[in-house]
């Protein structure tokens, strides 16, 4: 019984799997691997997270793109972030940008940039940028989608211009 259970669970990640636009599945799986790859001790997390003075003075230039595949250590942190590309990510690829995978690339090319750019100043600076990307996706699905309704945890029920609102007043 448990060999069906596993057979089945397979079979429909597997079609969840497939069914995601190319740039979220690619930027989810990338994210996935980087924290498995950090939690098997395969390397160290000071050899991607981003360091100005690094990539400046020893021209280590791979840090300015593998800082945003890191969303942190498995918790239920990571876990919602995951979604939150699986979903948001997925709405925006195969909503506005359907049949426009280049410009969706461009938008993540585009948000990762400034969000870089951003990072110059140093009160704003952090080693890691995923997050802020994932939160840059939450943000234009919110402003493409403003009357979608939005579920915390499955509790509370809130419109988006609100969330929007919330996203705002916290950053």
């Amino acid at each position: 019984c448990s060999n069906i259970n596993a057979i089945t669970f397979y079979l429909l990640f597997s079609r969840f799997y497939k069914s995601l636009p190319p740039i979220t599945k690619a930027y989810g799986t990338i994210c996935l691997m980087t924290t498995v790859a950090s939690h098997l001790g395969l390397y160290r997390l000071e050899n991607i997270a981003l360091i100005h003075e690094l990539v400046f003075s020893e021209f280590q230039v791979w840090r300015l793109l593998t800082n945003f595949f890191f969303l942190g250590n498995f918790s239920m942190n990571f876990g919602i972030r995951l979604l939150m590309i699986a979903r948001y990510g997925v709405q925006l690829e195969q909503g506005p940008f359907q049949r426009r995978t280049a410009d969706f690339l461009w938008m993540m090319i585009f948000g990762a940039i400034s969000l870089l750019a951003l990072s110059i100043v140093p009160i704003l600076r952090g080693a890691f940028l995923g997050i802020s990307l994932v939160f840059m996706l939450l943000y234009i699905w919110s402003r493409e989608f403003p009357n979608a309704q939005v579920n915390i945890y499955g509790l509370v029920a809130l419109k988006v211009h609100i969330v929007t609102f919330l996203c705002r007043s916290c950053a």
